[in-house]
């Protein structure tokens, strides 16, 4: 089966406390995502013998019912369609807006 988000595809979060936020996918787990500058988490690292201790901040894998592909700042829908040409080589799947019919 294909999927419909890829990394480096642009994103807008549509549920959640990060609702409204837009960023690239650094990341695709199986049904989670990882999405440059949004659902950040605060570590605390433990200071150690070669590094003092330090806060940092991390992002972390968002379910991918909660994100959508953006197009103008507004989410759209997309579908997969079937390009054909001469025999099963030439067969290509593209992703493509269902509001603009532009490829993804």
């Amino acid at each position: 089966m294909s999927k419909k988000f890829k990394k480096g595809d642009n994103v807008i979060i549509i549920a959640g406390a990060s609702k409204g936020k837009q960023g690239k996918i650094t990341s695709v787990l199986e049904n989670k995502v990882v999405v440059e500058g949004v659902n950040l988490a605060t570590m605390h690292k433990k200071p150690t013998q070669s590094a003092p201790g330090s806060i940092v901040k991390k992002e972390k894998p968002i379910h991918i019912s909660n994100i959508s592909h953006v197009e103008n700042n507004k989410a759209v829908k997309i579908k997969f369609v079937i390009e054909k040409g001469e025999g099963k080589i030439f067969t290509r799947k593209h992703r493509v807006s269902k509001k603009s019919n532009q490829k993804i």
